[in-house]
């Protein structure tokens, strides 16, 4: 049975615990402001120096020059910033796992601190639940860190495709401007 300190001091931890994954959180979100307001400028900027090429085009041929020059870095920078934000998220979703899985390994062992401080204290004759209790926990157990393996193998995959598909698109458009 848990004491009153036992008490305040879960719900006190379970307080840091949540401030710490919405500072995680935040700071994702500062990371994603800075980049959006660094691609803000650039874009910003790069418009401004398009405008004045166009107005300086003397002929319809070198507007279609200046417009397919544009086609290539703006791919580029099209999937860098795609690549940055997705970093964003991933180091963003690494990090608050870690926490989770702590959060998650320390239950687990107070939990079978629990079965083993009940199956001490239990009555004669009750070997047979106390056994089947603690295969529960080790089920349970399992279960869980099966589900992280299989989420991090998603997460692996889902990031090797999204580097794939990247790749392959400034691949493509390289490959255009160099036929024109």
């Amino acid at each position: 049975m848990l004491t009153a300190e036992q008490f305040v001091a879960s719900h006190k931890s379970n307080i840091e615990i949540l401030f710490g994954l919405t500072n995680k959180a935040f700071e994702g979100i500062e990371k994603l402001v800075e980049l959006n307001v660094q691609a803000t400028k650039a874009a910003l900027s790069e418009s401004s120096n398009h405008a004045q090429a166009i107005m300086g085009v003397k002929d319809a041929q070198e507007l279609f020059a200046l417009q397919a020059g544009l086609v290539q870095p703006l791919t580029e920078k099209t999937a860098a910033y795609s690549r940055h934000l997705y970093d964003i998220a991933q180091a963003a979703n690494t990090e608050m796992g870690k926490s989770i899985e702590d959060q998650t390994a320390q239950a687990q062992k107070k939990i079978m601190s629990l079965v083993e401080d009940a199956s001490q204290n239990a009555p004669a004759g009750s070997e047979t639940a106390v056994a089947v209790l603690k295969s529960a926990v080790a089920a349970a157990s399992t279960a869980f860190e099966s589900m992280q393996k299989a989420v991090k193998q998603a997460g692996d995959m889902a990031e090797s495709n999204f580097n794939s598909v990247s790749d392959s698109a400034v691949t493509a458009v390289k490959t255009a401007s160099k036929k024109r």
